[in-house]
């Protein structure tokens, strides 16, 4: 699964991922945990960015509470899935990030690894998003986090990792002007482990009050 990772936009926030809109601002997060608010990239011509709630609640939920099962979605069947094929078909949605964290569990004990790209950009999760409205039609924007086998770095940790897109597959799966599961399915995948590396790093990163720089240092 994926349950934490870090935010940290650049300079380049704007034209990395091609984004239209400039009245927000964005704030380094650098221990993003579910129920956190946090920018999310949509594609609906032209792309921009909107913050929502980390959490999916689906648009027919009864209690918005679901979102706090509904952090990831894993990608294997995700199209026949109730809670996420009808997100899948025109809201899908690209995550920014900066990494990742996972915990290596040892009996009792769990350390925290952060797992970025090599390179250190920034780069995006698959996403999935939803709009609830409650009694009084107010709407709530929510996303999760699509996540498939591990490649073989992070399988070391964790059987599971978030997916990960390069900038032009990213803008395909952003696309909700067209629906065609034969180009989008096969995109939910493993991101090449010899494009990434991990170090352990503070167990700070696991009270997520903790949002300072310093927990991603290697420890």
């Amino acid at each position: 699964m994926c349950g934490r990772y870090g935010f940290i936009p650049g300079q380049d926030f704007i034209t990395r991922f091609e984004i239209e809109n400039a009245e927000f601002e964005l704030r380094p997060v650098y221990n993003a945990a579910p129920g956190m608010i946090m920018p999310v990239v949509t594609q609906n011509s032209p792309k921009k960015i909107e913050h929502m709630k980390w959490g999916l609640v689906p648009f027919w939920a009864k209690d918005p509470r679901i979102g706090y099962r509904m952090i990831n979605a894993r990608s294997e069947g995700i199209e026949t899935k109730p809670s996420f094929r009808a997100s899948l078909k025109n809201r899908r949605c690209l995550i920014p990030a900066s990494g990742f964290f996972e915990w290596a569990r040892v009996g009792k004990e769990k350390t925290p690894y952060y797992f970025r790209l090599k390179s250190s950009e920034m780069f995006a999760f698959a996403g999935l998003y939803d709009i609830w409205k409650d009694a009084e039609n107010v709407e709530m924007r929510t996303y999760t986090i699509i996540t498939a086998g591990a490649n073989e770095l992070v399988a070391r940790i964790h059987d599971r990792m978030p997916v990960i897109l390069s900038p032009k597959v990213g803008d395909l799966w952003a696309d909700n002007s067209a629906f065609d599961p034969s180009r989008l399915l096969p995109l939910l995948k493993p991101y090449p482990e010899d494009e990434m590396n991990s170090h352990r790093v503070s167990p700070l990163v696991n009270d997520p009050t903790n949002n300072s720089a310093d927990i991603l240092d290697p420890d």
